[in-house]
């Protein structure tokens, strides 16, 4: 089946966070969305038929996770990543970040610490912070238009109170794709101090071309005994809103912690709709992905020719893997608010502004490439009026 991602869908009066509440969380309405991460195409054809038959039922009462929900996730993570998973490895989540939080609950007590790698997802930092535990920052080293993990700063920053480090991989919003060399080395230094890898790996089937991702657990029994790996179907096929999620804990000791605090928080069952979302997705859906990464790499080429030649004051930083695009801004001379209300109110397209994602997001942005070419073509013409409107205004002040 051939799908069409040209096609622009009026996502307005969906209840949608990215469109529905654009006016009350940047104060107009005619700004462009292109912040948070989910898409603006329709999800695969044989999940919109699955949800469609189920819908026919009827009835929506408590939900159990079938065998077969089990059977699809260890059959995609064999075919699509070759990884091994066994079904008693899987526990559920209602998402990611609830994962995350749950997973600091369960593991640490207030006082310790928790390591997240920074410019990185920002509600790392808020789960450990609203926790009440202690918040470590291992930036990333830039270098050459490149990020790369900091492991002298790591293990000076290792002490018996760390107990977890939140690994984003591939990572969020820098775009890395973590070599296996780079994960063995960050695996080994963690084992050797006694401190869990947190895998955040929902990016995980975004890979651009000539990259390959390597599952944390995948590489040794050792590491997979030592970390907790948090996936779902959400940014992969565009589900988020069915607030499913798997957190996949080979240790079994690990994995009866974490199971008693979801238990305690009652929320062992999972969205009806969620399942049958991510079983006709991973079973079905892999055509869907392909041609979809394709458009996202037609997207990255086309933003990149454009900054290139008609805003070069703003440099990509080319992804390696998901559908964001992290933007270095820093020519422009401006600080973190000014380039912030030059996005937001000159060029009125809405972007995750850099600083959010902590220490060294200064001067960058990030902007979502998966839309229609046409919602990236309007984003991209609405920024390069707005810095031409700011040069004129500096020139004339020289």
């Amino acid at each position: 089946m051939k799908y069409d991602f040209d096609k622009e869908i009026d996502r307005f009066g969906s209840a949608s966070i990215k469109w529905d509440e654009t006016e009350s969380l940047f104060g107009d309405k005619d700004i462009l969305p292109m912040w948070v991460a989910d898409m603006d195409f329709p999800a695969p054809q044989p999940v919109i038929e699955a949800l469609k038959k189920r819908v026919e039922q009827g009835i929506y009462g408590y939900t159990t996770r079938p065998q077969s929900y089990l059977e699809a996730i260890i059959e995609w993570m064999e075919q699509r990543h070759d990884w091994l998973v066994e079904r008693e490895w899987i526990c559920h989540s209602p998402g990611v970040v609830p994962g995350l939080s749950l997973i600091v609950e369960a593991f640490t007590e207030p006082g310790d610490k928790v390591i997240i790698q920074p410019p990185v997802y920002y509600p790392f930092k808020e789960v450990v912070v609203r926790h009440e535990r202690d918040l470590v920052y291992n930036p990333l080293k830039f270098e050459n238009g490149r990020y790369t993990m900091d492991f002298d700063d790591l293990v000076q920053k290792l002490d018996p109170d760390v107990k977890l480090l939140f690994l984003c991989s591939p990572h969020n919003p820098v775009g890395r794709v973590w070599t296996k060399e780079e994960l063995t080395k960050l695996g080994d230094i963690c084992i050797e101090h006694g401190v869990v890898v947190v895998a955040d790996e929902i990016h995980f089937d975004l890979i651009l071309k000539n990259q390959n991702h390597v599952n944390f657990a995948s590489i040794s029994k050792e590491f997979a005994n030592n970390s907790i790996v948090c996936t779902a179907p959400s940014k992969t096929f565009n589900l988020a809103g069915l607030q499913t999620s798997n957190i996949i804990i080979p240790n079994e000791k690990l994995r009866a912690v974490f199971t008693k605090v979801v238990e305690t928080h009652f929320l062992s069952h999972p969205n009806t709709f969620g399942i049958m979302a991510l079983e006709s997705a991973y079973r079905f859906g892999a055509e869907w992905l392909d041609q979809c990464l394709d458009y996202i790499e037609g997207n990255l080429e086309f933003l990149t020719a454009y900054m290139e030649n008609r805003i070069p004051k703003i440099k990509v930083i080319k992804p390696e893997g998901t559908y964001l695009v992290w933007l270095d801004c820093r020519e422009l001379g401006l600080n973190s608010k000014d380039l912030e209300r030059l996005m937001q109110k000159e060029a009125k397209v809405a972007f995750d502004e850099g600083y959010i994602f902590g220490p060294g997001g200064e001067g960058f942005t990030r902007i979502n490439i998966a839309c229609p070419r046409s919602i990236l073509k309007e984003g991209l013409s609405r920024m390069e009026a707005a810095i031409n409107r700011l040069s004129v205004l500096e020139g004339n002040k020289k």
